[in-house]
């Protein structure tokens, strides 16, 4: 009786996870990603930070400079910057030439017009010279999907912005990954299958070369929730989640290695987690500089059913899909 009690009082992930023997804990860190803030140059509709041009808030010097300070001792080996558009906080090139420094492997999550914008000149140049890998949010190869997912005019930019980047040596010498997101509610289909059409489509009509296609799930938070609200297709969606649980996907996610960090310095799970407010936790709030990255592992995680969106289907991390379709 007290085991059914228990199961009720649970979420429907956590039930769902229960059900199949699993405990979502953490591994030994790999990844400290950092969310800079949510000033975007772009207000996309799948967006789950509710980023765009208006956002204030912003990573401040002093924080970054506590970041640094509390990574220099650790041998995590790759720092993940994204935002909102993480090359407009002022001191983006500043962060990343530390990070270089200290010899991390250095990801931006970029949205790819950000690199045509005056404002700043050079990016793309500087992204090229300090070596740092580019996860790019491409949720199409053609015209029609990727405005209406990202704004009218955003294809013609992020193609421009490819092209300036292949003659930098990304897709050959640097690395460059490109970023799926479904345009409505549904599942992305197989990673490989549509990998394939990508390097396909952008190659014969474009020139265009990238590493790899990442196919990540929309997550039923923010900007995207609201959609789902505007359109009567939250609940729907939910269950179309929920009833894709993979089990197999578990194992491999991203929160189990990473540690997600705000643009005020507070740490969570995943980035899903911090626009939830789920923050760590020791009888107050946690920020990055009270924790001891060596005594993380086998730390539970804090989940919701919005985790189904990471484990539905092939499952979708920052790395794209968990799991053979």
């Amino acid at each position: 009786m007290l085991r059914r009690w228990r199961l009720l009082l649970m979420s429907r992930f956590a039930q769902s996870l229960a059900a199949s023997g699993l405990r979502l804990t953490r591994t030994r860190t790999e990844i400290l990603q950092i969310n800079v803030g949510k000033l975007c140059n772009l207000t996309c509709t799948h967006c789950h930070v509710n980023a765009g041009p208006a956002r204030k808030e912003i990573i401040e010097r002093s924080t970054i400079e506590r970041i640094l300070a509390w990574l220099e001792p650790t041998s995590i080996p790759t720092v993940d910057l994204t935002g909102g558009a993480p090359e407009m906080i002022p001191d983006f090139r500043f962060f990343v030439t530390e990070l270089r420094r200290q010899n991390r492997r250095v990801i931006d999550r970029c949205n790819l017009t950000i690199l045509l914008d005056p404002a700043h000149d050079g990016l793309a140049e500087f992204l090229a010279e300090n070596e740092v890998e580019i996860v790019a949010s491409m949720p199409c190869y053609s015209p029609e999907n990727v405005n209406a997912q990202r704004g009218d005019g955003v294809f013609d930019a992020s193609i421009a912005a490819l092209q300036k980047l292949n003659g930098l040596g990304y897709g050959t010498r640097l690395r460059m990954n490109l970023v799926y997101n479904p345009v409505g509610a549904s599942l992305p289909g197989p990673q490989e299958e549509l990998e394939a059409d990508y390097k396909r489509e952008l190659a014969a009509n474009f020139g265009i070369v990238f590493d790899r296609l990442y196919t990540i799930t929309n997550l039923p938070i923010a900007r995207f929730a609201s959609w789902l609200r505007h359109n009567n297709q939250l609940e729907s969606y939910m269950d179309l989640l929920a009833n894709a649980f993979n089990p197999a996907t578990v194992a491999g996610l991203m929160c189990r290695n990473t540690i997600n960090v705000g643009w005020r310095g507070e740490v969570f799970d995943c980035d899903f987690n911090q626009m939830l407010g789920l923050q760590w936790r020791n009888g107050r709030p946690l920020f990055l500089w009270d924790i001891d990255v060596e005594s993380l592992e086998d730390r539970a995680i804090a989940t919701g059913d919005h985790c189904f969106g990471c484990t539905a289907g092939a499952g979708s991390s920052c790395g794209g899909a968990l799991v053979g379709a």
